[in-house]
């Protein structure tokens, strides 16, 4: 997170108003276009577990379809 500039209160951020989309029942993005950034979508990878975890984070971000 530290390359991409995205800090914690802006992951809590993403994590909690963020658009989810689902790949499958566990397994699913959520992204958010946040403030002060030109960078496209905000974007965290997550599996729903017994705790959701979060694989990644990427910047410059576009849904596809």
């Amino acid at each position: 997170m530290v390359q991409r500039n995205i800090d914690d209160s802006m992951l809590h951020d993403l994590l909690e108003t963020g658009d989810a989309r689902f790949k499958d029942e566990l397994r699913s993005w959520v992204a958010k276009a946040l403030p002060g950034r030109n960078d496209n979508l905000i974007c965290a990878a997550v599996i729903l577990e017994d705790a959701l975890v979060v694989k990644t984070v990427m910047h410059h971000f576009e849904w596809q379809g």
